[in-house]
């Protein structure tokens, strides 16, 4: 396998290309100076090599057409790895499980959050793995999904590299030896930001706020909680992540500030579409979809009541929430405590 060293100049640009295709596929970051796929493979261990469902052919061959859509693109340090943007995306209606057609096709645009309540089992959840995917009537709901208007390319659809869906769910766990900083750090230099320590400053910064559970740096990955972990990757996906459509399954259990976690996403412009049960984050959406029978049957926006009605259930959380610290803590509680929900 040919080496890509050719000068300084390409060799730097070789390594932060290396760097980007490898953190995109959730392989470990390469040695510095190391830009030869092949070398890069042979001093990978092998139960990563095997975790990884890679072959060295399979990983060449995806790593040369990562390379030509760089090139193709006119890869440059600002615009690298960034997806392309998005005006609107849209879900063409499907069917439910019995067949019968949806009554509602459906555009989100950046900038939005978007509720999807129902119970357990609705299609809920396929409801996001159909814009994961970004079905085109090959999914068991028919549906398909459109980009600006117009079917994905393929590339959008199948590739790590070029996604365009960011995903958070309550099941998210790290296995790299690494320090915070140490992840976060290689995240950001994968993007090839021209200030990758600031950036993984304000991002361990967020994540702190959100997680309300001191961590720093130097913490190992594999030592965060689960709270801290989610409250970690949402501040990374906000921050460091090109994708401009986030999924995120069920985090009202995930022990982080939901409301902080939402408008972090909103800031950054980007499409958040949630699954939940959790009454505070169903009326904080900017419309909600209620999915019965694997179709989705309503699309409702908040009224002034139900945003009262999110007020004061959001003081009462507060109550609940500083009962729960006092117990973890070891305290004990009192009437006086839970006198404001009265």
């Amino acid at each position: 396998m040919n080496e890509m060293k050719t000068s300084p100049a390409a060799d730097a640009q070789a390594d932060t290309r290396l760097g980007a295709f490898l953190a995109l596929n959730h392989l470990p970051a390469p040695a510095e100076g190391m830009v030869s796929l092949e070398a890069y493979w042979e001093a990978l261990p092998w139960e990563e090599r095997e975790a990884s469902g890679f072959s060295l052919e399979k990983l060449a061959a995806d790593f040369r057409d990562f390379l030509a859509r760089a090139e193709s693109e006119g890869d440059s340090c600002n615009s690298f790895g960034q997806a392309p943007a998005i005006e609107e995306l849209i879900v063409l209606r499907g069917h439910d499980k019995n067949g019968q057609p949806e009554q509602f096709d459906l555009t989100f645009r950046p900038g939005e959050v978007v509720c999807l309540v129902g119970p357990t089992g609705a299609g809920k959840s396929r409801f996001l793995a159909d814009i994961e995917c970004m079905a085109q009537g090959d999914t068991p709901t028919g549906r398909r999904v459109l980009i600006n208007g117009q079917p994905p390319a393929g590339a959008d659809r199948f590739s790590g590299e070029s996604g365009l869906v960011a995903q958070i769910t309550q099941n998210m766990n790290f296995i790299m030896d690494l320090t915070v900083a140490e992840f976060l750090l290689m995240h950001a230099e994968s993007r090839a930001l021209a200030e990758p320590g600031k950036t993984v400053e304000r991002v361990l910064a967020a994540a702190v706020d959100m997680a309300g559970e001191p961590f720093n740096g130097q913490t190992q990955v594999t030592q965060l909680s689960g709270g801290q972990s989610r409250a970690l990757m949402i501040a990374d996906a906000a921050f460091l992540s090109p994708k401009p459509i986030v999924l995120i399954d069920e985090i009202e259990n995930a022990g982080v500030d939901r409301q902080r976690a939402l408008r972090l996403f909103v800031e950054k412009g980007k499409i958040v579409l949630l699954s939940t049960h959790d009454p505070i984050l169903a009326l904080s959406g900017d419309r909600r979809l209620v999915i019965r029978n694997g179709a989705v049957t309503d699309v409702i926006e908040p009224d002034p009541g139900e945003a009262e009605v999110r007020a004061r259930l959001a003081r009462l959380d507060a109550v609940v929430a500083g009962v729960r610290e006092r117990l973890r803590t070891g305290g004990r509680v009192s009437p006086e405590d839970i006198a404001e929900a009265d």
